[in-house]
């Protein structure tokens, strides 16, 4: 069995998959038989050989809905990338809004057990949690395609490597930030509540496994100050530093 598609690009919410369709003119819906699921396709042309990229955006947000999707696309169309594009928070040094994440690990900050809280690591309220992380990495061969293009100049996205923390749900306090992720992970650079399951189903997945990739784009600091305001532009970011990523940079 080969691989079917080059690229597969999954979304979590609808301006993420608004900015994915806006990548190029025309896309073809595709429907199946036997799945309700939509997913789109189209193409580009790259060393005089066309390309087929495909698109699906989940049915709503967090792991379970990416695991579902990841998978069924994996099975269904056997994409050489899978690739995730969206937004986040991010909880590293030096970040703006707009600023792309991809992350060399992805942990999950939400496995764990929760305890009485004199037994715990961490505490809230009467209530502890007792974590126990996992850990998944980032192919190498494209860890070191990313690295290298923090420095091309070629690249005009601002961009930071990192852990990414992936849990069940939104965060908008510092204090799950600094006891809950910081405190076991103090590099994490991104939060979001999708990728775990990206890199977990590429890894799991039966021959060829596609490689799997992370973008991720900052929309705000997992704080009080939270809102929708700049969604829209890290959802563009993010989705135009994939395009930039698989049709300039990534062997097929």
């Amino acid at each position: 069995m080969d691989y079917n598609y080059d690229v597969a690009i999954i979304t979590a919410v609808k301006i993420e998959t608004e900015s994915v369709k806006r990548l190029y003119e025309s896309w073809n819906e595709i429907k199946l038989d036997d799945d309700s699921q939509v997913y789109y396709e189209t193409s580009f042309e790259k060393d005089g050989v066309k390309r087929r990229v495909l698109t699906a955006q989940q049915t709503e947000m967090g792991m379970t809905a990416a695991s579902h999707l990841a998978s069924k696309i994996v099975n269904t169309f056997r994409p050489r990338y899978l690739i995730m594009t969206g937004i986040a928070a991010g909880i590293g040094a030096d970040q703006i809004y707009g600023d792309v994440i991809v992350p060399d690990v992805i942990w999950n900050y939400s496995a764990g057990k929760f305890v009485s809280a004199e037994n715990a690591d961490i505490t809230f309220g009467d209530v502890g949690f007792l974590p126990r992380p996992v850990a998944l990495e980032l192919d190498k061969d494209i860890l070191k395609i990313i690295e290298d293009l923090k420095t091309d100049p070629d690249n005009e996205f601002h961009l930071h490597i990192g852990p990414m923390a992936c849990g069940n749900s939104v965060v908008a306090n510092r204090d799950v930030v600094d006891k809950q992720i910081h405190s076991l992970f103090p590099k994490t650079t991104g939060l979001d509540m999708e990728s775990y399951s990206i890199f977990y189903v590429a890894l799991h997945s039966s021959e060829p496994k596609p490689k799997a990739i992370v973008i991720k784009s900052i929309c705000d600091y997992a704080d009080s100050q939270k809102s929708d305001q700049y969604q829209k532009f890290a959802a563009y970011t993010s989705s135009q530093f994939a395009k930039f990523l698989y049709e300039n940079y990534l062997p097929y």
